[in-house]
């Protein structure tokens, strides 16, 4: 498929590190010797723990809402989200002076609910397992006159979310392998899109929890895959079907998708603890746990892992922590 297909360019995703600048933080890339001699290559993590609200997810809500019209901010914005992409929207949303309400399942982590509330966000609860989030934010948008920004089928959301890769190339350099979490998609299509850019040889991986492989079926299919919803730590990547718009780019721009589970998610959160000294959240340690349980053969070669965030209820750590050494 043509790259002119696809929702975003590499000039969207320049577009949109203007956008955020001075707005987002520039995170820091880290290195970690333990890494590279347990894996034989050169890891450089790009750590979006650091970033604003603890995610990645702050770059692209606020290059969403800022190129809103003035009309749209006026009315407002609506979202759906797990714990990220909602804490991300409604911080973004204060800043720019837009009101927000979010849609969010009443299993959510119970830091990320009260993030997003704190940051003055209306929020909706629903039963993940009984009720349809889409729906129910749908329904709500069309009675309120909102603005529907979904965490990643939406074309600056994905733009915005590139910028993370892009930082990490100018960095570093050209990459070998890049390896991005994945849950519906858009931060590995942002990344795919920065990477066929500003790193052409690079070759880009999507990691999912084993759980929740909708991506990984979608993308050996050759078509999306809608699963029941995942039973995994991972909770930014219960996602059940991957985004029409995500899709074609991570089927053009994407060398495969890989998986890891639960108990390498915790293995993965207690070596960045230990070794690295900072927190990561279950969905943030994916590429990492792709990368540290050797899926590929990644000796000799420089290698780009996208953290993707940090939001972990504090009084969960010691289980992850002891499910980590169970294994």
């Amino acid at each position: 498929m043509s790259s002119r297909l696809h929702c975003i360019t590499a000039a969207d995703i320049s577009t949109a590190a203007e956008v955020i600048a001075g707005h987002a933080v520039r995170t820091p890339v880290m290195t970690s010797r333990q890494a590279d001699h347990l894996t034989g290559a050169r890891l450089f993590f790009k750590c979006e723990n650091f970033q604003r609200v603890g995610a990645f997810k702050f770059r692209g809500a606020y290059n969403a809402i800022a190129q809103l019209s003035e009309a749209q901010r006026r009315a407002g914005v609506i979202a759906f989200s797990s714990g990220n992409h909602a804490q991300a929207m409604a911080l973004a949303a204060r800043e720019l002076g837009v009101s927000a309400t979010i849609v969010m399942p009443d299993d959510a982590p119970a830091a990320k609910l009260a993030a997003t509330r704190g940051y003055g966000a209306n929020v909706v609860i629903y039963r993940r397992h009984s009720e349809d989030r889409e729906e129910i934010t749908q329904r709500l948008a069309a009675e309120r006159g909102l603005t529907l920004v979904p965490p990643y089928d939406y074309p600056q959301v994905i733009a915005g979310q590139g910028t993370a890769a892009k930082e990490l190339f100018e960095e570093v350099g050209p990459l070998d392998v890049l390896l991005v979490c994945t849950g519906g998609g858009g931060l590995l299509a942002g990344s795919a899109v920065a990477a066929r850019h500003w790193s052409p040889g690079c070759r880009v991986y999507g990691v999912e929890p084993a759980a929740g492989n909708d991506v990984q079926q979608a993308f050996l299919r050759g078509e999306p895959v809608r699963i029941p919803v995942p039973n995994t730590l991972a909770d930014g990547a219960q996602t059940q079907q991957v985004g029409r718009l995500t899709f074609p780019i991570i089927q053009d721009c994407v060398e495969g998708i890989l998986t890891v589970s639960d108990a390498q998610l915790c293995r993965q959160m207690r070596f960045f603890m230990e070794r690295m000294k900072m927190v990561v959240e279950p969905t943030g340690c994916l590429a990492a746990a792709a990368a540290m349980n050797a899926l590929l053969d990644l000796r000799g070669k420089k290698v780009g892992v996208i953290v993707s965030g940090g939001n972990v209820d504090v009084d969960k750590i010691g289980q992850y922590l002891a499910l980590a050494g169970e294994n």
